[in-house]
């Protein structure tokens, strides 16, 4: 018995308890899950013991979408919305809002194939060079609201459409900011299966760690300001949280033009993503081998922590 319960008490042990807990609460949380094979790889689940502190620890109440109304920081950037509209839709025309370059965009790289495109306008750190040289007026209003810690013009082609998928920060809240939309039911955000359509000039808050798709099933590109919200925690927490930001988050960062600064989880990405392509070339030619040597490989690891010496 006294083995058996210095064997439970290993720090790995007790580590994988912590992991499997709070991954069983993230998974179970909400009414719109992702099917476990899934889940069981997925970043939220890595994630999930940060995240089940934050949801624990939030001043606001832990759902799909809160009222604008308790952030009254944001209204600054409602009232402007055609001014960061007008910048936004030139830096359309110029081809600014674009996808990643390179393999250097961790959070939104399987976007892209959905035709989805950003600009950068600040993350997790001081506003993009490139930003404050074309959108100096939109970079002037976010510097005036320090809860917004990440910020983006985001666009969304007719016929987009992004898959189900869970955002694994629940540091922050996702607040949209409709700029140039089509105003209609077809241009749509589903989170926890509660549906919201963007209209010019209108905010949205929601939490981006419940899963959520979009869809524009329009004929216009739909343009919005895209930002992170810090949460507001309890405190010690919102300390913790602001620590987490600025060096986890911040190493997150990536650039909109060549000679930015690109943080290191992004840069280690790179190459990482050139091992996620093989599996993905693996997966097109047999699916059966891919899953089994996935599979395998999450056993192994397991074992490995799990062996008692």
């Amino acid at each position: 018995m006294h083995e058996v319960l210095h064997y439970l008490l290993r720090p790995q042990i007790l580590v994988l308890a912590l992991l499997a807990l709070s991954a069983t609460a993230v998974h179970l949380r909400g009414r719109v899950k992702l099917k476990f094979a899934r889940q069981l790889t997925d970043h939220s689940t890595f994630v999930a013991p940060y995240n089940a502190f934050a949801y624990l620890t939030s001043r606001t109440p832990n759902r799909p979408y809160l009222e604008a109304d308790r952030f009254p920081e944001l209204r600054r950037l409602t009232d402007n919305w055609r001014t960061i509209r007008d910048e936004g839709l030139r830096l359309m025309d110029e081809g600014m809002v674009r996808g990643a370059t390179a393999n250097n965009d961790i959070g939104f790289h399987t976007f892209f194939k959905r035709g989805w495109k950003r600009f950068y306008l600040k993350w997790y750190d001081d506003p993009q060079p490139s930003a404050e040289a074309l959108c100096p007026r939109t970079v002037e209003i976010l510097n005036q609201v320090p809860s917004v810690h990440g910020a983006m013009f985001a666009t969304l082609p007719p016929g987009g459409r992004l898959g189900a998928h869970r955002d694994p920060f629940a540091g922050s809240l996702r607040y949209h900011l409709g700029l140039r939309t089509p105003n209609s039911d077809a241009c749509w955000i589903e989170v926890d299966g509660h549906r919201y359509s963007w209209r010019d000039g209108e905010a949205v808050v929601f939490d981006e760690t419940y899963v959520h798709t979009a869809e524009n099933a329009t004929d216009l590109t739909r343009l919005i300001l895209f930002c992170d919200i810090e949460r507001p925690l309890w405190a010690p927490a919102a300390a913790v949280n602001r620590w987490v930001m600025r060096h986890v988050m911040r190493a997150t960062a990536t650039q909109n033009v060549e000679g930015e600064r690109v943080g290191a989880i992004n840069r280690a990405f790179g190459a990482i993503f050139a091992v996620k392509e093989a599996g993905q070339r693996l997966k097109a030619r047999n699916r059966r081998l891919y899953y089994a040597l996935k599979y395998a490989l999450i056993v192994l690891v397991l074992a490995l922590l799990l062996w008692p010496y």
